[in-house]
């Protein structure tokens, strides 16, 4: 493309437009679903198309887009397919509020004209987290974007019911469900979300039907106690061998229900004797099951009683619950109210008290799927990375209950069931059927529920490469090659993919599973707009750039470990992109046109040993990264690269190549200069493009010798980059002897306060032969970068008088401070500096020591505090140190 200049500043917005807008007419982020490369695939999760970018979403897509692009570089055919999801219930409340702010319900215009207004509102905003995702850089395949309600995630969604149903493995039954009374439709055991709250044990006597006293209970819902249909004791109980009567009077409705004897019931908790509700619990459901208790159900889908509680009828549930235990109260029968913390299940949608409430369900029978997906992890078809979920995993596998699939709710895919009015037999088919198999009545009723969200995201590694249909994205890209996500749905959407995945594919939907952390503020608490301490991903892109935010994310991505994010982290992360941009910018302007792609090991004549150091860092750092990416350690990856970019070639390969560059060694070795420098300058970009590819892109267009975009560019480990980018150990030896002699003598004038202006005189003494011929050799690269007027190395002799040392390896250097420092007066200044701090860190002792502040003063604020007190106690010690020497260079000068 020719050599071009780079501009003094890099701007990311216009940047990052340009460059999206380039890859997507160019197809670049298209795959190709023909037999030839080897593919690579990756699903999305798909985010909620009520969705708005959040950094749980950054940190996914992220570590997804790293892995495409680097895929990409090492010659893969990816795929990265992506898509959002229905969300059922969470769409249908944000359509259900736009109605309440007109005046409408969804009840009023019907399901019907409600399912239109869903779709024109998903038209009109469903597609703002995809754009979202686009700022972040995600390089998916768009042209293959799926929506899980589309026509054929549909058509799959019906394939597999039916299928399911016809194998015996889905089923309708009337279960103890969980039951949102404010959205009024059933939730599954992962959509409940329990927490601590303070509550009360009631403590109830029920009277003996025969004889005096009676049985006390405890419970912390007396308003169930309506639908009590016995009182259960454990068999083995010897408080219960003999009682006087074998029913009692349940109070309030003095209606007279059984003592049942049942194992199930625990005799250390509270009195022993159990309050049985088949109707409003699971447990009490499978004590009523066993002993043939009839279900009473007292509390309506809207979360009122209902006439079963008699006169209590029509109360909402909690308005019950007061109003029953003063009457208890009133009669004698509240024997005590305990406070208790006890967890309570809430909607995961809108916070309301879930209900344990009977109903007729569907459910899918998970057990004969669960084996082969347990089996799956256990031989090591499916890899969890890190390792420590595997036990998560088998614990809620091996514990699984029925998945219940039906919601009460009109957005979704309808169950494609339907009941005959004639003889009420249940038809389930993929199109609806036009009359009665057995009675010939077109009186066909489909079922009004749809289905659970978590139904049509299960099939999504198949469905959205075309299944059922064999398509040839399917052959070419299933198993997908690794699903990323976070912990909080490993098993919403993780164990059910693998269930439906095996059944009916036959094969696991994913080779690896990378679950990856959350994203905390800076003092690890969770995010939440409670708490305001939120993060807004697009206005940290606004503000920082896409890859100052990608990188941060990626540098902190540690397994097993929360990331914790701040704007200041990610602000230095932009200093990185500005360090790689300024460098890119004197390399670009200091080399020449033909210079990349000419570099063969031949080409070079005797390359010095700056050169053979970074060609080697550069070879390290390009298995080290690649080592990383392979074992999804994304930190390691991206520490490596932050490290070998920022500390060995701009810190000090750039620094030490200039002379070179300026001619000044002669133009051999200046042409090796813009030769090295020129490759490991693109190689460079080429590694760092899957964590910064905006940035990466734009250096690539303006250097020598490259054509089309960087995402095509080929990995250095597959090129023959190989044979010259060489591990070279002995130069790597050397120059940290060079490296750490510069800063040996760069902490001297540091600390002794010396201007860099000022040009130093250096003796080293060593004995050690190799380390003499070393520093010999690099003379210049010493006084290049130290600024020094002379260095002399020899054998260990006499100590130079007023000179500071510094040890370095075998050797040590003496740094002549002579005619270079007032004695007298630097120690005036560091007297002067000295006073100063003990009299900032009295103040702050001062505050430490208040009991007052430490007690109410924020945990950020005294953490403030006591960083300051350990810098000025740090900063203290090292003056004090500095001043001693001073005045031990002055006594030596004196004598």
């Amino acid at each position: 493309m020719g050599t071009e200049t780079l501009d003094k500043a890099y701007e990311a917005k216009g940047v990052e437009k340009r460059w999206y807008e380039y890859w997507e007419q160019e197809g670049l982020f298209s795959a190709d679903d023909k037999p030839g490369k080897k593919g690579y695939s990756i699903v999305i999760p798909p985010p909620n198309v009520t969705g708005v970018l959040h950094m749980g979403h950054a940190l996914n897509n992220t570590l997804q887009d790293i892995l495409c692009r680097y895929r990409r570089h090492r010659g893969d055919d990816v795929l990265w397919v992506p898509g959002t999801d229905h969300a059922g219930i969470a769409t249908q409340n944000v359509v259900e509020k736009m109605l309440a702010k007109q005046g409408i319900t969804r009840h009023e215009i019907g399901r019907e004209k409600f399912i239109e207004q869903v779709w024109e509102w998903r038209e009109k905003y469903g597609s703002a987290i995809i754009n979202q995702l686009k700022r972040l850089g995600s390089s998916c395949d768009w042209e293959r974007e799926r929506f899980t309600m589309d026509e054929g995630l549909s058509t799959a969604v019906r394939k597999v019911f039916v299928t399911l149903y016809n194998q015996g493995l889905i089923y309708q039954g009337n279960y103890i469900i969980n039951w949102c009374p404010r959205c009024t439709t059933a939730l599954a055991d992962l959509e409940v979300e329990h927490e601590d709250a303070d509550g009360n044990l009631y403590h109830i006597l029920y009277p003996f039907k025969d004889g005096d006293g009676g049985v006390t209970v405890a419970t912390t819902r007396p308003e169930t106690m309506f639908g009590d249909t016995a009182v259960a004791v454990n068999p083995e109980d010897s408080r219960y061998e003999a009682l006087p009567s074998e029913s009692v009077i349940l109070p309030l409705l003095e209606k007279e229900i059984p003592i049942i004897k049942d194992s199930y019931v625990d005799e250390s908790f509270g009195t022993g004797a159990l309050k049985v509700t088949p109707a409003h619990d699971t447990n009490d459901f499978e004590i009523g099951k066993r002993h043939n208790l009839p279900t009473v159900k007292v509390i309506s889908d809207t979360g009122t009683m209902t006439e079963d509680a008699g006169r209590f009828a029509g109360l909402d549930r909690m308005e019950c619950r007061k109003v029953a235990v003063e009457e208890l109260k009133e009669k004698g029968l509240l024997i005590k109210v305990e406070p208790i913390t006890h967890s309570v299940g809430k909607c995961y949608r809108c916070s309301t008290v879930i209900e344990p409430n009977l109903s007729l369900q569907w459910f899918v029978k998970t057990k004969p799927l669960a084996e082969k997906a347990i089996e799956a992890v256990q031989t090591g078809k499916t890899k969890v990375v890190p390792k420590m979920w595997e036990k998560t995993y088998y614990e809620w596998m091996f514990n699984i209950r029925d998945w219940c699939i039906s919601r009460q709710i009109w957005w979704g895919h309808q169950i494609p069931a339907w009941t005959c009015a004639g003889c009420e037999k249940m038809i389930v088919e993929m199109e609806a059927p036009e009359a009665c198999p057995d009675c010939g009545s077109k009186e066909l009723t489909q079922d009004s529920d749809v289905l659970d969200t978590w139904f049509s995201s299960a099939l999504w590694p198949f469905s959205t490469m075309g299944w059922p249909e064999d398509t040839d994205l399917l052959k070419k890209y299933y198993p997908t090659s690794v699903l990323v996500t976070a912990f909080d749905i490993l098993f919403f959407w993780i164990a059910r993919m693998m269930m439906m995945g095996i059944h009916f594919m036959d094969e696991v939907p994913f080779h690896d599973v990378y679950v990856h952390a959350l994203v905390r503020d800076e003092h690890g608490k969770k995010m939440s707009k409670s708490t305001g301490n939120v993060i807004d991903p697009l206005k940290i892109i606004d503000e920082f750039g896409a890859d100052a935010f990608r990188f941060t994310l990626a540098a902190f991505a540690a397994q097993g470990r929360d990331v914790k994010m701040s704007e200041k982290r990610i602000e230095g992360y932009m200093h990185f992109i500005n360090k790689l941009w300024n460098a890119a910018r004197f390399v670009l302007m200091n080399i020449g046109e033909e210079t990349a792609d000419s570099l063969k090991s031949e080409v070079i004549n005797k390359p010095s040993i700056l050169h053979r150091w970074i060609l080697s860092r550069l070879r390290k750092v390009m298995e080290t990264s690649a080592d990383a990416l392979a074992d999804y350690k994304f930190n390691d990856a991206a520490s490596a690269l932050y490290q070998f970019v920022w500390h060995e070639f701009c810190d000090w390969y750039v620094e030490a190549v200039k002379p070179s560059l300026y001619g000044k060694l002669g133009e051999d070795e200046k042409t090796n200069a813009m030769a090295v420098s020129s490759l490991v300058l693109r190689e460079t970009l080429v590694l760092l493009h899957p964590f910064i590819p905006f940035v990466t892109e734009e250096i690539w267009h303006k250097l020598p010798e490259t054509t089309g975009s960087i995402m095509k560019a080929t990995h250095p480990l597959d090129s023959d980059i190989v044979n010259v980018a060489t591990a070279d150990d002995g130069a790597e030896t050397a120059m940290e002897l060079i490296f750490g002699a510069v800063s040996g003598i760069r902490n001297v004038r540091g600390e002794m306060n010396i201007a860099p202006s000022l040009k130093l005189t250096v003796q080293v003494q060593t004995d050690d032969k190799q380390t003499r011929e070393i520093l010999e050799d690099n003379k210049g690269i010493i006084v290049n970068l130290a600024r020094l007027n002379s260095i002399e190395i020899s054998t260990v002799g006499e100590r130079p008088a007023s000179a500071a040392t510094a040890i370095v390896g075998e050797a040590t250097f003496y740094v002549s401070l002579e005619g270079i420092i007032d004695f007298a007066k630097e120690a005036a200044r560091l007297e002067k500096e000295i006073k100063k701090i003990e009299g900032e860190l009295k103040g702050v002792s001062k505050k430490l020591n208040n009991e007052d502040f430490l007690a109410k003063a924020p945990d950020n604020v005294v953490a403030k505090v006591k960083d300051k007190f350990e810098t000025l106690s740090e900063k203290q010690q090292k003056l004090v140190s500095n001043l001693d020497r001073i005045k031990e260079f002055e006594t030596t000068a004196k004598e």
